[in-house]
């Protein structure tokens, strides 16, 4: 019998205790945790993050507590724990998209539909830290309001204000001068 957020009631009980279970448990959420960790660590690999956050989630599994958020905002809470390390160690390398003059590098490729999408990367990596994870959980990882506050570790209330804000500095700096 399905929940209100469509998940069938099994996946919201704690995760199983055996190998197999786990991974039934996790499979459905796998490309979300790859969606965020490919926003929230560029320049890191994101399967690496991701298998990182499972081994975390199999290792804290007897601490989720459906009753605080659903599967997928617990994972991705991990994912994004997960990302922000990687991103740490990824620093001292300065292995980055970002030229020393801080625009992205297009290279000598130059098409309107990569223009424009590296146009948004770049405008989304000017927003803070907060903004930006508000940004990739809501609508690059799909998530909802509740499940965005979940992963955030806030209120819903504080994710809209947040959402707004980024949209606020997008338009911003998104704007086509005429």
């Amino acid at each position: 019998m399905p929940t209100m957020t469509g998940e069938p009631v099994a996946a919201v009980t704690a995760p199983p205790g055996d190998g197999p279970g786990f991974v039934a448990w996790v499979r459905p959420h796998l490309a979300a945790m790859a969606r965020l960790a490919g926003r929230l660590a560029v320049g890191a690999d994101r399967d690496d993050i991701v298998q990182e956050a499972l081994a975390r989630a199999w290792a804290k599994r007897s601490q989720y507590d459906a009753s605080r958020g659903t599967p997928s905002a617990w994972l991705l809470a991990i994912t994004a724990d997960q990302a922000r390390k990687a991103v740490r160690r990824l620093r001292p390398g300065g292995m980055f998209l970002v030229d020393s003059s801080g625009e992205l590098d297009a290279g000598p490729v130059s098409r309107p539909d990569l223009d424009a999408r590296m146009d948004v990367d770049h405008a989304i990596m000017s927003l803070s830290a907060r903004q930006r994870l508000a940004v990739d959980c809501f609508y690059f990882a799909d998530l909802s309001i509740a499940d965005t506050a979940a992963v955030m570790g806030c209120s819903e209330g504080t994710v809209k204000s947040t959402l707004s804000d980024a949209r606020s500095r997008l338009r911003t700096l998104l704007e086509v001068s005429e």
